[in-house]
């Protein structure tokens, strides 16, 4: 194996990267994610991995990580919170553009499968959990090092059951796009966080300077982040009780929050079935380039339903 190329499509940028055999990244770039705009999506994904490809030369294989996944039935992406993308045959689409097989996983399923890997904030687990906590909210399952696709390609698909544990003033919960209410996803997300805290201060902020205002000591801040670090703490704590991983990582820009590690895991003691918990809950060692490493990985998977 060579070079392998790898896709993070998310929700506001697309990134390629290409990794040499050592796993080191040769050539990266990014580029802005075509709101609603699928065509340009496509288009906007293939003329990276071409002008990556006359960098670095042909590729041996390409990965793509996605919100959602590929339906096994329609060939179509399902289940992504870029919604411009379900219903759509994304890897036709791209096989066609760029005359080849890609390769194709959920995005959370990519950010485990990267930190699983031997030089990876998983190393040496058995069983790792990937959380994406981004534009919006998802999860992905690794055993073994490989990917836990599941029967119908939902394994960890964690952001759309309830938020576990509700009080009444979360009840029934915000409506999600899915077509439910309460979704996680609509409790954890980055937009989520930045709606809770607009509500209670009538100030609209991006998550970075509300997490900045509760270290510099704001009182509706650091209220506004203690309620997501108790929600995150019920949540994963149902990931614990059904899947008990070795270890849980975070990704997505809500990842960036240092005190997460350590403020959840105390509180999620409560809540999940068993005596004092060894479960790890790690930053990503490859920050938010582990989902696009991830991507590339998938050429090394024998997985046949990734293909």
């Amino acid at each position: 194996m060579s070079n392998r190329l790898g896709v993070d499509l998310g929700g506001t940028k697309i990134e390629v990267a290409v990794l040499a055999p050592d796993n080191h990244i040769r050539w990266r770039q990014r580029e802005p994610t075509p709101k609603g705009d699928y065509a340009g999506t496509v288009e906007t994904i293939a003329a990276l991995i071409e002008r990556a490809q006359r960098e670095c030369g042909r590729a041996d294989g390409i990965g793509v990580g996605t919100p959602g996944t590929i339906s096994p039935r329609t060939g179509l992406v399902k289940n992504a919170n870029s919604v411009v993308l379900n219903d759509r045959p994304l890897k036709a689409d791209l096989e066609a553009r760029l005359g080849r097989e890609v390769l194709m996983a959920n995005d959370a399923n990519c950010l485990a499968l990267s930190e699983s890997a031997e030089d990876g904030a998983a190393a040496g687990a058995e069983s790792v959990f990937g959380v994406i906590l981004g534009t919006g909210v998802g999860g992905g399952l690794v055993v073994d090092g490989r990917v836990l696709v599941g029967r119908n390609a939902i394994a960890g698909e964690w952001g759309h059951n309830p938020l576990p544990w509700a009080g009444e003033a979360e009840l029934p919960g915000p409506a999600c796009w899915c077509g439910l209410k309460g979704c996680i996803e609509q409790w954890l997300s980055g937009p989520a966080f930045e709606s809770d805290y607009a509500g209670q201060s009538g100030e609209s902020l991006r998550g970075e300077a509300i997490v900045a205002r509760a270290r510099a000591g704001d009182e509706v801040a650091s209220a506004s982040l203690a309620r997501y670090e108790r929600r995150l703490a019920r949540a994963l704590a149902h990931v614990v009780n059904l899947f008990d991983p070795d270890v849980i990582v975070l990704g997505g820009g809500m990842s960036n929050v240092e005190r997460l590690y350590h403020s959840v895991p105390r509180q999620w003691d409560e809540f999940v079935f068993s005596d004092p918990i060894t479960t790890r809950l790690v930053a990503p060692r490859f920050g938010d380039s582990s989902g696009v490493r991830g991507a590339a990985f998938l050429n090394d998977s024998t997985d046949k339903r990734l293909r």
